[in-house]
Formats: structure tokens, sequence, C-alpha cells
């Protein structure tokens, strides 16, 4: 694998200008086991939770609504991280509501996304989370409808110390504008990578504005697996997986991008990561396409 010290996992985005976090963390959707089957192997989980922070994934991105049975997320990170090392910053998403029994049954009105940032603190062992998003449209696509009395929200919680930094997903840019126009918003978490790049303006948006934009599904999502010939022709050339050309594709896209791909397994989450260290020239992204 081509690889470079400076181009690599110890790249970093100053969040909101305060906060430093890496441009490659980790998503802890998948440790819990799969959304709607069998719950992980708890120890499995936590084993794969440590080794992504001594990696360097210390920008973790989660959500109480992470959960396959009885096995949650933020239990495991708990059970992993906590008390959790410096520099570490985790980030979670509240507005789906999901049943105990999986099922997503609405969207938090304004005066439960308290209730939602407290599950959160608790169930994470901390007294104030770095980074939290209103999530739009439970897990589908968002709309267009308006936000402001539910972000107004959470900008309440921020301005009492519950939260350090606000983010929005699943998102229009008018919905940016509507969340800019109340309160600082310091991440857009969207769907977006190689093989998904319809929210290409709204990515160079966020650069230019200062934001950090954290894909969820650049890894392919729908697509299977990542199922490109260009993708494999890059891999290939590079000694590498499709799945470390994406990650990297993400990195060298924007310098607003921060990766967040996500794993259960140890096998995974090391391919991952070695995704940091490998650049890819202007030929590989002719190749593979810059909207």
């Amino acid at each position: 694998m081509t690889s470079s010290t400076s181009d690599s996992a110890l790249d970093t985005f100053e969040l909101g200008d305060t906060t430093t976090i890496p441009r490659l963390g980790f998503g802890a959707m998948q440790l819990p086991g799969r959304w709607n089957g069998p719950g992980a192997d708890r120890a499995a989980a936590v084993a794969v939770a440590r080794h992504a922070v001594e990696l360097g994934a210390l920008h973790i991105d989660t959500a109480a609504f992470y959960f396959s049975g009885a096995t949650r997320a933020n239990d495991i990170l708990r059970e992993a991280l906590h008390p959790y090392r410096a520099g570490v910053t985790i980030a979670t998403k509240v507005g789906p509501m999901r049943a105990p029994t999986g099922e997503m049954t609405g969207e938090a009105a304004p005066d439960q996304l308290r209730a939602a940032v407290e599950e959160n603190l608790r169930d994470l062992g901390l007294d104030v989370l770095d980074l939290v998003y209103l999530r739009v449209g439970r897990l589908g696509t968002g709309g267009d409808a308006p936000i402001g009395d539910r972000f107004a929200a959470l900008a309440r919680l921020r301005d009492e110390g519950l939260i350090r930094h606000l983010g929005v997903s699943n998102v229009t840019s008018g919905q940016l504008a509507e969340a800019r126009s109340i309160a600082p918003v310091a991440a857009v978490q969207n769907r977006f990578g190689v093989l998904d790049q319809e929210d290409a303006a709204l990515v160079d948006e966020c650069a230019d504005a200062g934001i950090a934009f954290m894909p969820f599904f650049a890894l392919g999502g729908g697509h299977s697996p990542l199922s490109d010939e260009n993708l494999h022709r890059v891999a290939t050339r590079h000694r590498a997986t499709a799945i470390q050309v994406a990650i990297a594709w993400g990195l060298a896209r924007s310098p607003s991008i921060v990766q967040i791909p996500g794993t259960g397994s140890l096998s995974h989450l090391a391919e991952n990561m070695a995704a940091g260290d490998l650049v890819l020239d202007d030929a590989d992204m002719a190749l593979l396409g810059r909207r």
C-alpha cells in the first residue's frame, strides 16, 4: 500500500474551532450486532472499541438507538472506555425514537430531546457530550421540513453545559441554514461516499464554512460490496482493498470530511484504520470521480 506519514490517521479537524478530532474515527453502530438480528458477543465488541482507540480512532460516533436486543452500543462503549482517556470525543444523535423491540416509532418532539440527551449522558457515563446531532427523518430521507424548534431545544441544552457542539444529520442545505440561524453548527452527518456523491454541493458548503462533514454509508451502504470497476482498479494499483480506497477517497475529497467507518470485527477495524495511510493521486481521483 502506498503510504505517507503526513496524510495519515493522525490528520485532524478542528471541531467548532475548539475541539481537535482525528479525521479517521470510529462508528459504533455495528458494535451491538445486526440492527434487527442477534446481539454481538459482548467481550468481542468491547475489545473492538478498546482497540479502535488504541489505533487512534479517538472520535467515536454512537447513538442510544444503536442496539440489538439487549445489547447497546453506549453500554459497550462505557464498559470498554470509561473513564475516557484524554483526547477521546463522543458524538451521539438524537431525534429518532426506537422501541425496545426494535421498531422505529417516530421523531422526538422538542420537549422530548432533553430526556434523549440525558439518556446518552447516563449510559455513557458522561457529564457533557462533545457533539450531539439532531437526526432528521428517523432512518430514511429527512425531507425538507422545518427543524428550528427541535434544534433550538438542543441549543438550550448546549447553553446549560450538557453539550459542547451541535450537529445536524440527514439534512438539506436549507435545513442546515435554518439550524445555523439559531446556533453554530459544528458538524453535518449525511450519506456520502465514492459511489454516492449526491451531497457533493453540501460537502463543499461545509468545507467553506469550517463545518465537519461526517458521512454515513461512506463504505457503500446499499452498494454491495462496493461493486465498482474503477474502485477495484485503484485498489489493485495500491495493493489495498476497495473499503480502504473508499475511506481514503473521502479524506482526499474534502478537508472537511471526517470518516467514521464502523465495524464489530477486529480485522475489519485494522483494515479501516490502515486506510488513513493510503494516498490517492490525481489520476486515482479522476478515475473515481469528484463531483
